[in-house]
Order: structure tokens, then sequence, then C-alpha cells
């Protein structure tokens, strides 16, 4: 492909070189750069590509997009100067990959809960409709059967069009994706055509990297503010956000809730262990997914496939039979042992709080709810205290342990959570650094009709330790150990 092709649609402040240039490859890694290829010079959280321009060259790279020059240039490659290389960098990635989100309907979900679960039920109810779809989300990136583990809950901007290039040679009609707001602030998606955006809903989270709540509100809105008067944009209007989304939206405005008067109204009838018997457009229909937080799930699901064009008898059918995510409400029960065990990725204030919640409503007899639960390392330290209040204040028994501590030390992390512990809740809770050694604990304090809650990880088959990832799955630790003490 040609320089100048490459280019269409990328706001350039200058250009040194020639345009006619055969570009072979698109980089932003100056390791993987390689004769012909054109290097984008990206500013990182870590690391700064314009330090590494010139090894880029030494690579081969006979382009260069930068926001700024070397003050050498080489005269036989091509110099683009650009305001923004992150959003450069998205355009140029969509262009190079063959605008490959143009013939795909892509639907993108943001917000801080939700997005994997929603994603996974958009995905498997189409596939159950017929249809071949894609999937990219924080569990997994797939290409109808074919699967592939996921870095990131979204794909850095050359990695995603090339991933959307695929899905569409392979046929794929529907590409449902999880759009992180680390995503939309550093433009991975900028370029994507989308057929149309969800929101979830908005708490307290990532304020480590974000400036600000409002600016947290506003990278999210990003999504919105893109979309064509084609598209449509579905949001929850019980969520006070949920309006702010769509105020200059150009997508067709459609809200889904429980609450208030919607687009898409459903009610819960019943909410149990085994399910939740809903009415939804005036039809009654049983899921097997579980507790308020899944309800809002399934109408975003609902809203997005009638908006997709498909007939709400044929939606609601298939929904009635497909299972959630892995790693979000995840459970785990043994055949003897009546002691319920569940693992979910709760990782912020609120969303362990709707875990708990929907545990302590549906939950019968007289067992009690022990909870496991840490926070990650190098990651938003406020919400620590509110995690732990949250959690001693809705369980009967609470496990402070480690996370994903990544660079910074556990113990320091237990405690910085144990501050937000209130006087009269202090013998409720203890704290053990091992995790493994945490799950056993909870286990072996529980009785019949306990539930056991392992929260923070849920699909992660890891543990970060000081850069190392250590084989690590809740799940499966929780399952043997249950075992063990059903022995």
């Amino acid at each position: 492909m040609l320089l100048q092709e490459l280019l269409y649609k990328v706001q350039t402040v200058a250009l040194t070189g020639s345009v006619s240039v055969k570009v072979t490859d698109v980089q932003s890694d100056s390791r993987a750069v390689n004769a012909g290829c054109c290097f984008i010079a990206l500013r990182g959280t870590l690391q700064d590509g314009h330090q590494f321009i010139q090894t880029a060259i030494d690579n081969g790279a006979s382009v260069i997009v930068a926001e700024d020059l070397p003050e050498m240039l080489h005269p036989n490659v091509t110099y683009v100067t650009v305001k923004n290389a992150a959003h450069a960098c998205s355009i140029i990635s969509h262009n190079f990959y063959g605008e490959p989100s143009n013939g795909l309907k892509v639907v993108g979900v943001t917000g801080t809960n939700g997005k994997t679960t929603i994603t996974t039920l958009l995905f498997n109810l189409f596939t159950d409709l017929g249809y071949k779809c894609g999937l990219i989300g924080t569990v997994e990136i797939r290409i109808g059967e074919e699967v592939i583990v996921a870095t990131h809950t979204t794909p850095d901007a050359i990695s995603l069009n090339k991933l959307l290039a695929k899905m569409k040679q392979e046929d794929c009609t529907h590409v449902f994706m999880e759009c992180s707001s680390h995503a939309l602030h550093q433009h991975r998606t900028t370029a994507v055509k989308f057929a149309g955006a969800i929101f979830t809903n908005i708490t307290h989270d990532h304020l480590d990297y974000h400036t600000s709540f409002n600016e947290y509100i506003r990278v999210k809105k990003m999504l919105f503010d893109n979309l064509s008067a084609s598209d449509f944009a579905l949001v929850n209007i019980d969520d006070k956000r949920g309006m702010i989304m769509l105020q200059n939206t150009s997508a067709k405005k459609l809200t889904y809730s429980l609450k208030t008067l919607s687009n898409f109204k459903g009610k819960i009838l019943e909410n149990a262990l085994t399910g939740l018997h809903m009415n939804i457009d005036e039809m009654d229909v049983y899921f097997k997914l579980i507790g308020e937080f899944n309800a809002y799930n399934l109408l975003a699901v609902y809203g997005a496939a009638v908006s997709l064009g498909e007939t709400k008898y044929d939606v609601l059918l298939a929904l009635s039979k497909v299972n959630g995510a892995e790693g979000r409400f995840d459970r785990v029960q043994t055949e003897y042992r009546k002691v319920l065990g569940i693992v979910d990725y709760a990782h912020t204030p609120d969303a362990l709080l709707n875990v708990l919640a929907t545990i302590n409503n549906i939950r019968e007899g007289n067992g009690r709810l022990i909870t496991v639960v840490g926070c990650g390392g190098n990651r938003d330290k406020t919400k620590r205290p509110l995690m732990a209040e949250v959690a001693c204040e809705h369980s009967d028994k609470v496990i402070f342990t480690s996370d994903n501590p990544r660079n910074e030390n556990p113990e320091d992390i237990i405690r910085e959570m144990e501050v937000g512990v209130k006087i009269t809740q202090k013998k409720k809770f203890v704290s053990v650094t091992d995790r493994r050694e945490a799950i056993k604990i909870a286990v072996s304090m529980s009785e019949e009709e306990d539930v056991v809650l392992v929260a923070g990880k849920g699909h992660e088959k890891y543990q970060d330790i000081k850069g190392v990832k250590y084989e690590f799955d809740d799940k499966k630790i929780l399952m043997e150990t249950l075992m063990d003490f059903e022995k």
C-alpha cells in the first residue's frame, strides 16, 4: 500500500519525504519493524516511542509517524508529523487493513461493570441464531469457534484492526467488543465503524489512570459521540449517567431499565440461585443467570439484538438457554457437601456490593456468607478501604488477601484495605496474605448451607507478582479445596 493511501483521513501537521513510498507493514513496537515498515511513535504511560525512532530506522522502517521529529533526519525515510500519534495510529491501522469494520456489524460495550458478560452473551446469542461472530474482550478473543487468549480488555489499534480484518476474511457478520476507558482514551477504537454502542454503568474505577471521575465519564462518552445516524446508542437509564452518554450522539437513542420507563423495560419476578424469572415486553422468561445486575445485562443484550434487527421472541427464546461469562458469578459445588462456592471478577466496590447483595437476597436457610477478597497492586488505591468496608458490611466473615500485587507489597495493600473497616466490624475479618491459604481457610470455616465467595480475579488463570505471572486459578483452587474437605 502506498503511503498516500495509508494517510487517508489522517490529520497531518507536516510531511518530509515522498508519499509514493510503498508501505509493507505498520508497527508501534520498534522491535517488530522490518524493511518497508511504517513505524508509529506512541507515547505510553511507561515508555515513549519517540525514543525508539532510530531503532526502527535501523530495523528497516521507511516511514516514521510521530508528534516530534528527531534533529537528524534520514534522507531515505519519509517523516509524517501528526498532532496526536495515537489518533493517527488508529486511522492508519484501519486503512492498512482495508477498513475492516466497514463490512462488519460491530457493537461496542462500555461501562465499569458488565462489559464481559454482555459481550459474551451477545456472542453466544448471535451464534445460536445462526451467525458467525467475533468476540473481543477481557477473557478471550473468538473468531467463530477459534479461541485466542486475550491480553488486554481492548487490543491496541494495530492488533484490533488486524483482528477485525481476520474476522471479516473468515466471514464473520457480527463482532461484539468490550471498550475499556483506557482503550477509548488511547484512541484504539477511534477509526472503528460501530453499528451500535451499549453503556452499562459508571462506578469508582481506574482513577489511578484518569485524572478525575468527570474525566472518566468523558472518556466513556467518546464511544457514543462518534456514532452516526445509522447506528444505535443503548444506555442503562437507571444509571444517572445514562442520559449523559446520549447528549451529543447522532445515533438512534435507546434505553433499558428495571426501574424507569424505557424502550426495553424489564421486571424481576423471581431471583433465585437457580436463575432469574423476568417479564420483558409482556413476556415471561426464565434465564440461567442470577442476580439483579445480570437482569440489567440481559436487558442490554435483548435491546441490542432487537436494535440489530432480530425478532423479540427469537431473542428471548435463545437468551433463555445461554450461559454467562467465565468468572462472573461462577458457581462451584461438590456432589455431597452443601457449601456453595462462587467465583466472581468483582474488583470495584460497586461490583462487589452487587455480588454480595445478590447472594444475601437469594441464599436460603441459616447459611453464612464468607468472602475472600483483595485489591490489585499499582492500581487505584482509593478503592481499597471501600472494598474492605463493603465486604465486611455485607458478609458474615471476611478474609483479606493478595490479589495481583504486581510491584507492590501485598501486605501493604491489605493494610490499606483494613483502614476501611468500621470499628463494629473489626471482629469479622482476618488477613491472610497467601491467596491459596486464604481460600483454604474460608472453606475450612464453612458449614452446611454456607456460601464462600472468592472475589476479584474471576476468569484469570494467573497471579501477577513482581512482573511474573504465576499459575493461579480461583475456580480450580476453590473446587479442589471443597473436594478436599468433602473427603
